[in-house]
């Protein structure tokens, strides 16, 4: 696995930064907010099965907004919504669209941070991007949300590129009929995630939960794997009600494989990762690898029981706790929010969306001369956001929308017990090359 490119290893503190960027036009400090109102909307389910994730993102943009409470003699409000499905569960991209009409209906919302989940996004871009309303994730990394090829053609073995429509999505031109970006997120695409240079794996098998994100990833890593001269020895897809791959495993030991690269979710993967204990070498002598899909999850410790030692995740994001240039603000934000489970992996992610949402804010009202900026002003200038250093790194969208900080970072698992986070092991940085 590489290092993280000095880009990263380079971020400066980010309230100098800040300072710099906006030309003074926070005020920072614990006052209590005075001016007109001017009011950010966030959507994120704050309830149900993501929360374990999105509740320390929700801090992130409150800590933001706390220690920064007016903008160019304005008062920032925070309009919150929670788009978590009724009883539990998974996001609901219905509420979530909900959640965006009832944003639209107030004039003094002019953007918002959000959504967490690639299935909301997909029912709400279209619906802001006809109000001109910019969005900012913190999180989603489906790559279908901001163009139209789902893998590109190196990545896929048939050498072709993939296009969303095939993958069975929506493009990214169909969710915007205004035929204008309006979405940016901070988070890099799922196909970047296949990563395992680290561990120096030449020859794995493939395992995937049949679902389209686990396909996606096992591609991306069959074509990477290839590339750097190692072998796929075999691919099993498994049903979510049927998880046994004990005859498969059994054939891939037989065959030399090093590791198994696993595609999906936790609920399925993991189990997989304990029947692993009775054929291979258990723990880091075979490799369980995965993305997002299993990353900090405490289920996947508790499905791969005593052979949870050497399951590694990727994850399209910066461990913004490995940054030594991050320590001051996390621990500022520690002292505000005491609990461990305040502050997670995209609580500064969050907090540099806030952050990048504030410095195309500043920009939009100098230019209109004080006035409340339209919502077409702020998304143009977040279009334009090039160089902010913020807690992450330097931040920038391209022409897609897409983050210029293309890291993905890589979690072990800590041991068998679920309680415990799991440990950065290293990052890839792709900022300034795509490896394809």
């Amino acid at each position: 696995m590489g290092k993280a490119t000095s880009v990263i290893l380079s971020a400066v503190r980010f309230w100098a930064s800040l300072v710099a960027i906006l030309l003074g036009a926070c005020t920072i400090g614990g006052g209590q907010p005075a001016g007109r109102p001017l009011r950010i909307a966030v959507d994120l389910p704050l309830t149900g099965t993501e929360t374990r994730a999105a509740l320390p993102a929700w801090n992130g943009i409150r800590f933001f907004v706390q220690t920064h409470p007016t903008l160019d003699g304005y008062a920032i409000e925070l309009v919150t919504a929670d788009d978590g499905a009724a009883g539990g569960g998974s996001a609901s991209p219905d509420r979530g669209a909900a959640n965006v009409r009832s944003f639209l209906a107030d004039a003094n919302v002019v953007a918002m941070i959000g959504p967490f989940d690639g299935a909301v996004a997909r029912k709400e871009i279209p619906l802001a991007n006809v109000a001109g309303l910019a969005m900012v994730s913190p999180a989603t990394s489906n790559p279908c949300l901001t163009r139209d090829v789902y893998m590109p053609a190196l990545l896929n073995p048939a050498r072709t590129p993939i296009s969303c429509k095939v993958a069975g999505l929506p493009p990214a031109s169909d969710l915007r009929p205004s035929h204008a970006n309006n979405f940016f997120r901070l988070t890099t695409t799922d196909e970047l995630q296949a990563a395992a240079e680290k561990l120096h794996v030449l020859r794995a098998a493939v395992i995937t939960d049949h679902e389209l994100y686990g396909q996606g990833l096992a591609g991306a890593f069959n074509a990477r794997l290839v590339r750097r001269g190692g072998t796929v020895l075999g691919h099993l897809d498994v049903e979510a009600d049927n998880t046994d791959a004990t005859q498969f495993l059994k054939h891939m030991n037989e065959a030399g494989a090093q590791a198994i690269y696993f595609g999906g979710v936790s609920s399925v993967g993991c189990a997989i990762r304990a029947q692993m204990v009775s054929v291979f070498a258990p723990g880091e002598a075979t490799p369980f690898l995965g993305g997002d899909g299993i990353a900090h999850d405490p289920n996947c410790i508790l499905a791969a029981g005593a052979n949870s030692t050497g399951v590694y995740a990727t994850a399209p994001i910066v461990d913004a706790a490995s940054l030594p240039a991050a320590a001051t603000v996390i621990g500022e934000f520690k002292a505000k929010f005491g609990r461990p489970t305040d502050f997670g992996p995209y609580t500064m992610l969050a907090y540099d969306a806030t952050a990048t949402l504030y410095a195309a804010l500043n920009r939009a009202i100098l230019a209109g001369g004080g006035r409340l900026p339209s919502r077409e002003a702020v998304t143009a200038e977040l279009a334009r956001t090039i160089g902010l250093e913020g807690v992450t790194g330097v931040l920038g969208f391209d022409a897609a929308g897409d983050t210029t900080n293309r890291v993905v970072s890589v979690f072990e698992a800590p041991g068998a017990d679920p309680r415990v986070p799991w440990k950065f092991s290293g990052a890839v940085d792709y900022s300034l090359r795509l490896p394809y």
